[in-house]
C-alpha cells in the first residue's frame, strides 16, 4: 500500500543544455507545480562542454530561486568519462559552481567502462546514478564515504533497481529515488516514485527514511 510523503525531491533531471527538452525556468516551474521541494538540474557533461554547461544552470539557479517554491540545484552528471579523469573532472566541476556532482554509473543498457563505478566512488560525488550491477565492495565504498546509489525511474536503467537496492542495504548504503527526466512525461509523481522504490524491494518505512536522506543532503548543498 502506498504512503502519503510529504517531501518530494529530485536530484537527477536534464534540461536542453544536454537531452532534456526544456529551458531551466520551466523545467523548475514544471517541478513546482508537481509540489516539489527541490530538483537538481545535472546535464550531461565531460571535458569538452562542463565550462559551457554549468555556469549556465548556476545563473539560472541563482535568477530562479527567489521567485520559486521548488529550489532548483545547480549539477552535473560526468557522463562516459575514462574513470582515470573522474576524479579531476569532479574537482572542475566543483570549481565552476556544481552544488551536486553525479557520475553515469554502469547501467547494463548502456557501454560504460568498467572501473567508472569504482572512480566516481573514490572521487566523492554525491550520486552514482544507475550505478548497474555494482559488486557489494562498492557499496560498501559508497556506504563509508555517504554517497548515495540511485534507484532510477528511467526505463532500462531501472532494470538492475533490485540489485541496487539489495546490495545497498546489505551494505548500509545510502540510497536516492530520481527520475533521471529528460522530457514532463518522464516527470515522477509521488505515487511513481514510490513504485519505484518499493518496486525495487524497499519498504515503506525504507522508503520514507530515504526521503528524509535526501532532504537531509539537499540542505548542505
Amino acid at each position: 500500500m502506498l504512503t502519503k510523503v510529504d517531501i518530494m525531491i529530485d536530484l537527477h533531471s536534464h534540461s536542453l543544455f544536454s537531452d532534456g527538452a526544456l529551458v531551466p525556468a520551466e523545467h523548475l516551474r514544471r517541478f513546482e507545480a508537481l509540489g516539489y521541494e527541490a530538483v537538481a538540474i545535472t546535464d550531461h557533461a565531460d571535458m569538452s562542454n562542463l565550462d559551457f554547461v554549468l555556469p549556465r544552470i548556476v545563473r539560472a539557479a541563482e535568477e530562479l530561486n527567489p521567485h520559486s517554491k521548488t529550489r532548483l540545484i545547480p549539477g552535473i552528471e560526468l557522463t562516459h568519462v575514462p574513470p582515470i579523469l573522474i576524479g579531476s573532472l569532479t574537482a572542475r566541476a566543483r570549481e565552476a559552481g556544481a552544488r551536486l556532482v553525479i557520475v553515469h554509473g554502469e547501467t547494463p543498457v548502456e557501454p560504460v567502462m568498467p572501473g567508472t563505478n569504482r572512480a566516481a566512488l573514490e572521487a566523492g560525488v554525491e550520486i552514482l546514478s544507475h550505478p548497474g550491477f555494482l559488486t557489494e565492495e562498492e557499496a560498501e565504498m559508497a556506504a563509508a564515504r555517504g554517497i548515495f546509489l540511485e534507484l532510477s525511474g528511467r526505463k532500462g536503467h531501472s532494470l538492475t533497481n533490485g540489485h541496487v537496492a539489495k546490495v545497498a542495504l546489505k551494505a548500509g548504503a545510502l540510497l536516492a529515488v530520481n527520475s533521471d527526466s529528460h522530457t514532463p512525461s518522464d516527470f515522477m509523481s509521488t505515487e511513481m516514485a514510490e513504485k519505484v522504490a518499493l518496486g525495487a524491494g524497499l519498504t515503506a518505512k525504507q522508503y520514507k527514511q530515504l526521503r528524509k536522506n535526501m532532504s537531509d543532503l539537499v540542505k548542505t548543498l
